[in-house]
């Protein structure tokens, strides 16, 4: 009986450590399929150029890494972790105190990113490493993520923080934390490019596909990795102007025969030439044998097929018959409307824009009840903001008025708009040169000759070779000492001639020079004289005399004597090249 009991105990010993280690190792899985992108708060270092060799310096511009290298990249400018290439076959991996590290490996390198513009142009939290002739993944310090196990590891292309692996020949997706998100079994991977403010591309699915005896065949796979259709399509592509990250709708052809599916579910079965989707009116409009008719969000058929000829401007839907031409509504109810008139919604729900093209193409305003609010006169119509409309007559020239048609702005401007999507105004006159910056209320801010605006988070920015303002989102002035209430040093102008005081307003540099910039967050500003370019730093103190003779249109930002260049599609260094 005494063995029976210590057989039993055994047992349940074993079932528990069997229990805690399958938990264990659930949970170390599902740690390792959510990851984070590294944010980076404060670029510490910067690559240096000088007579084309690279090198590494702070943020006060003293050398950390001497430019005698081929190649430097830091992949994460707030660590001190940098690849510097001899030659080809020669990278080493430094830190600030020219230490090398991660020499247990063959060869380290960083993982650039695709489709992102940017100057962070590499995977901010791993790197790469060689062993045996096969790719696995480090972190920063050196602790392998995964086996060396791969024949190839690269970007995946728009979603950083995944990557794409190979590995006997076939492609799968794995993300930073070495979790494989898709095995490796597959021709091809690429993503649906699904993008939304808020998200950017992390809702993404992926498109995988084989090879067969016919060519490729086509499938997808969801963000989690999982399977929705199998790989047996001609064509495959996602409806990303759907905005709906849950479901997912997906324009899939066989044969030549195109459909919709929802998620798994076959919505719009496989039997048409051609299908459109419509955004506005949130439709399909599908063709067969040229004949045209319209499916809605679900699937289910609202117009016929048969006519000839389906378009779609604003909220109505035209189809061309046999009959003559019908006007539809987005549910597919007829519409007793002419066909030379086109609704479109406004980003108001109060308003609507109305064009009538029977005699001459001319717009106006309605309600959401189609009343005339605005009449049908003018050549151009676009809602602004608030119960104001950007409009346009015969001479081609841009105005503002009510909904009561009352004018706000004349009619003598070749532009206005939103200054990136804020509520400021910016008119433009073209052949004066003349930007004019109003407030939501049209109030009149600034007028200013041969200006440029730039647009930060929290204010705009407009100036010229003589006066800089600034606004905030709301339209009040602010001062320099304002935006930059960290800086010791500001400048100003007196008699056609820049130079800097301090809070009290005493003067700390004279004023001498032709252009200045405020200074930036390393502490330098750059100073213009007779065509050429130098800086001082926040003590008013020469850094270097203007020296550089830079592009007119550029006006450059430095670090210690080392002004900055943008090149490719984003990456920077510093140099000091004259």
């Amino acid at each position: 009986m005494k063995k029976r009991y210590i057989v039993i105990i055994s047992i349940i010993i074993l079932i528990i450590i069997s229990l805690v280690a399958f938990f264990l190792v659930k949970n170390t899985i599902e740690s390792k399929k959510t990851y984070e992108i590294a944010k980076i708060e404060k670029y510490n270092y910067f690559v240096l150029k000088k007579e084309n060799k690279y090198g590494v310096i702070d943020t006060q511009g003293n050398i950390l890494i001497d430019p005698i290298y081929e190649e430097v990249k830091i992949p994460n400018p707030e660590k001190a972790i940098f690849v510097c290439k001899e030659s080809e076959n020669n990278i080493k991996i430094l830190n600030n105190n020219k230490e090398e590290l991660m020499t247990e490996y063959e060869q380290v390198e960083p993982i650039k990113l695709k489709n992102i513009q940017s100057d962070l142009m590499y995977e901010k939290s791993i790197l790469k490493y060689k062993k045996d002739n096969k790719y696995g993944i480090i972190n920063f310090e050196g602790k392998e993520i995964t086996k060396p196990e791969y024949d190839e590891i690269d970007s995946l292309g728009y979603k950083e923080g995944e990557l794409l692996v190979k590995k006997d020949g076939k492609y799968g997706v794995m993300n930073i934390n070495g979790y494989l998100i898709i095995p490796t079994e597959y021709d091809q991977i690429a993503v649906d490019k699904y993008y939304t403010d808020e998200n950017s591309y992390k809702d993404d699915g992926y498109i995988v596909s084989l090879t067969t005896n016919e060519g490729y065949r086509y499938g997808y796979i969801n963000k989690d990795g999982q399977k929705i259709l199998e790989t047996e399509y001609n064509e495959l592509s996602r409806i990303n102007d759907i905005e709906n990250s849950q479901d997912i709708y997906i324009l899939c052809a066989k044969n030549g025969q195109y459909g919709v599916n929802k998620n798994e579910e076959n919505i719009i079965q496989n039997e048409y030439q051609s299908i459109i989707y419509n955004e506005v009116n949130n439709i399909f409009i599908v063709e067969r044998s040229k004949k045209y008719g319209v499916r809605d969000i679900n699937g289910t058929e609202i117009i016929p097929i048969e006519y000839s000829q389906i378009d779609t401007t604003g909220i109505y839907i035209y189809a061309q018959g046999e009959d003559g031409e019908k006007v539809f509504n987005a549910v597919g109810e007829e519409q007793d409307i002419s066909a030379n008139i086109q609704i479109l919604n406004t980003n108001s729900e109060n308003y609507r824009i109305k064009i009538d093209s029977s005699n001459g193409t001319k717009y106006g305003v309605v309600d959401k009840e189609n009343n005339q609010i605005i009449e049908q006169k003018y050549n151009y119509i676009k809602y602004l903001s608030d119960n104001y409309f950007i409009v346009s007559t015969e001479n081609g020239k841009l105005g503002i008025i009510d909904d009561k048609e009352n004018p706000k702005l004349e009619l003598k401007y070749d532009s206005i708009e939103n200054v990136y999507s804020k509520d400021i105004i910016q008119a433009t006159v073209a052949n004066e040169n003349i930007i004019e910056i109003y407030s939501k209320n049209l109030e009149q801010l600034c007028n200013m000759q041969n200006a440029i605006v730039e647009s930060n988070k929290e204010y705009i920015k407009i100036y010229n070779d003589t006066e800089t303002k600034y606004f905030d989102n709301n339209g009040q002035e602010l001062k320099n000492t304002d935006i930059f209430p960290n800086n010791t040093l500001f400048s100003k102008m007196e008699n056609g001639k820049w130079g800097f005081i301090d809070k009290l307003g005493n003067v700390k540099v004279d004023y001498q020079y032709d252009k200045v910039t405020e200074f930036n967050e390393y502490g330098f500003s750059a100073i213009q004289k007779d065509g050429k370019w130098g800086a001082i730093n926040q003590n008013g103190e020469i850094v270097i005399e203007p020296t550089y003779e830079l592009n007119s249109t550029i006006v450059p930002s430095f670090i210690g004597k080392y002004y900055k260049v943008t090149y490719g599609v984003g990456e920077i260094y510093y140099t000091d090249k004259v």
